[in-house]
């Protein structure tokens, strides 16, 4: 991974985030050990949220919860694999590969696990299209020399935002006998907003390389 191709995050600078991160350094764990512990992270909050969806009120608030939990946990590894990397020094000649293939997959199975769990596998998938294709457009600027673009509104760190929210609220449904609305209406926000989003950089890209400011 190269500072250039970085996310830019707060989270990074707060003294627990390096704390965490410098400890992790000291131990056997390696960057890529990190990346790949996201898609395990995704794959168990993509199974909680499939689990849920037919679920009675109590068991699946717990589902919920534990998918919201597993959504954050892949967020903090996809923190804590580049600090390890570039701060802790720990970079591996392969690590742009792990830097960039578990976050598809973990997008994949998310939203297409939310998909199952309401009923709308297509929208799911539609969802993870859709965010793979943000990515797509960020990495081709990077490639042609356009520089990476992580601007949103649906850049990875606001879908994770978008359906972490979504499920602690999908929590109340049985309140007024929700069936799943929530989470498909987040899909519906995910899929929309990552369509905008790859849209907005692939013309921003455009005009960069054609030296307009």
């Amino acid at each position: 991974m190269t500072t250039d191709s970085r996310r830019p995050l707060a989270s990074r600078d707060t003294r627990l985030a390096q704390t965490i991160a410098g400890r992790l350094a000291t131990m056997s764990v390696t960057p890529n050990m990190i990346s790949q512990a996201s898609m395990a992270m995704a794959a168990l909050a993509g199974t909680c949220f499939w689990l849920a969806g037919d679920s009675e009120p109590l068991v699946k608030g717990m589902l919920l919860v534990a998918a919201a939990v597993f959504c954050q946990l892949r967020l903090l590894c996809n923190l804590f694999d580049g600090m390890v990397a570039v701060e802790g020094g720990k970079a591996a000649a392969d690590g742009p590969f792990w830097n960039e293939f578990p976050d598809r997959i973990a997008d994949m199975l998310i939203f297409v696990g939310i998909g199952y769990a309401v009923a709308s596998p297509g929208l799911g998938w539609a969802a993870a299209a859709m965010a793979v294709m943000t990515a797509y457009v960020r990495e081709l600027g990077r490639a042609n020399g356009a520089g990476s673009d992580f601007s949103g509104p649906m850049a990875k760190q606001h879908r994770m935002a978008v359906v972490t929210l979504a499920a602690l609220v999908s929590v109340l449904e049985f309140l007024w006998d929700g069936d799943n609305e929530i989470l498909r209406f987040a899909l519906w926000v995910v899929a929309v907003g990552a369509a905008f989003t790859a849209l907005r950089r692939g013309l921003a890209q455009i005009r960069r390389l054609n030296g307009s400011s």
